[in-house]
């Protein structure tokens, strides 16, 4: 049993190495990475312009930005975009998240602390209850709440001025998004993955803040295993750095990185152990599919949801994994990358099923 534990704790720690999602004591290790101006951002070149001019022109007028929404998967920059804003504008954030905001009461008591020009940033704001959610529209449209006090027939709603403030809504999933809140949102910016190069660049900076030695192929070699994710490329930095300074010279060579990622079970396409086990899974097991993806989550030993959003979407983005109304298909990318043969058919067969995904 005691075996079986450290072996999942292993696996766990493994796989957080390439999960884009930052926890525990990382958040303090990204504050330090993150950067500070529109000008320092790495990539994402069309919202970083589009964004600028919207800053500038608020600056200009005297007045708080239109309220932002930023979209994308995890990882991607967000949150830093948010504090960017509040730093370009010179006034203070204030962070909060959908899910701890159950109640329209606790909207309020974070509006009602807002002072003028303040920057609202509220992270996964698709998972806020709908009674805040709707008591947020009259403060996004009127900058104003009515709190209701008492109960029943002698309930009263007192009216509540707020100062003009810019709201920065965060979102992985935009289209939980109700219409009237998304169309309240004056800027709407979609963060896209990161080239190879971008990411390099992003390796390199970090480097430098963290006081790392690395060669260019080294870097190249860190960003080309990040999964198109900053947060991942700095995390990954960070473990090879380690390896580099217990098991090398301390300085991160093309050797040093692929020995140190090899370690940690991150392959050459950023693919991890429960990534690898999916698609060998399918392949070896079943034949290719397609799978249902409860079998499959039941085959690889874990839970459905964390095969369909972890595992899944990095597969299916980089054309391993197929999704089809009958099931999940491997594709011959999977097969090849296993050192497989494909079925001749396997490549139109995965094709064909996309095309009609429902």
């Amino acid at each position: 049993m005691y075996d079986e534990d450290l072996d999942a704790a292993e696996e766990q720690h493994l796989r957080s190495l390439t999960a884009a999602e930052a926890e525990g004591d990382e958040r303090a290790v990204e504050a330090a990475l993150r950067p500070r101006t529109l000008d320092e951002v790495v990539g994402q070149s069309r919202v970083r312009e589009q964004l600028g001019l919207v800053l500038e022109a608020a600056r200009q007028r005297g007045r708080a930005p239109d309220h932002v929404l930023l979209s994308g998967p995890p990882g991607l920059g967000k949150t830093t975009l948010a504090m960017i804003i509040a730093h370009e504008m010179a006034t203070p954030l204030r962070l909060t998240s959908g899910p701890a905001i159950t109640h329209a009461g606790d909207l309020a008591a974070i509006l009602s602390g807002m002072n003028d020009g303040d920057v609202l940033f509220v992270d996964e704001i698709h998972r806020m209850s709908r009674p805040a959610e709707e008591m947020l529209y009259m403060a996004m449209e009127d900058f104003r709440v009515d709190v209701v006090i008492g109960k029943g027939p002698g309930a009263t709603a007192i009216p509540l001025e707020i100062p003009p403030f810019t709201l920065v809504g965060a979102t992985t999933r935009a289209g939980l998004l109700p219409g009237p809140l998304r169309d309240r949102f004056g800027f709407t910016g979609h963060l896209e993955f990161y080239e190879p190069h971008e990411l390099d660049l992003i390796v390199h900076r970090s480097s430098g803040l963290l006081g790392v030695e690395l060669t260019s192929d080294g870097a190249a070699e860190i960003a080309s295993r990040s999964r198109g994710t900053p947060r991942i490329a700095n995390r990954l930095l960070r473990r090879v750095r380690d390896y580099a300074q217990v098991r090398a010279d301390g300085v991160v060579t093309l050797g040093v990185a692929r020995s140190a990622l090899d370690l940690y079970e991150v392959d050459e396409l950023g693919l991890d152990r429960l990534d690898r086990a999916v698609i060998d899974v399918l392949c070896r097991r079943f034949g290719g599919g397609p799978v249902g993806v409860s079998t499959l989550a039941v085959a690889v030993g874990e839970e459905r949801e964390t095969v369909e959003e972890v595992a899944e979407p990095f597969l299916v983005r980089n054309g391993f994994l197929a999704r089809t109304p009958r099931g999940r298909v491997a594709t011959a990318a999977a097969w090849l990358h296993l050192g497989l043969t494909p079925p001749a058919s396997t490549a139109p067969q995965a094709v064909e099923e996309a095309l009609f995904e429902e």
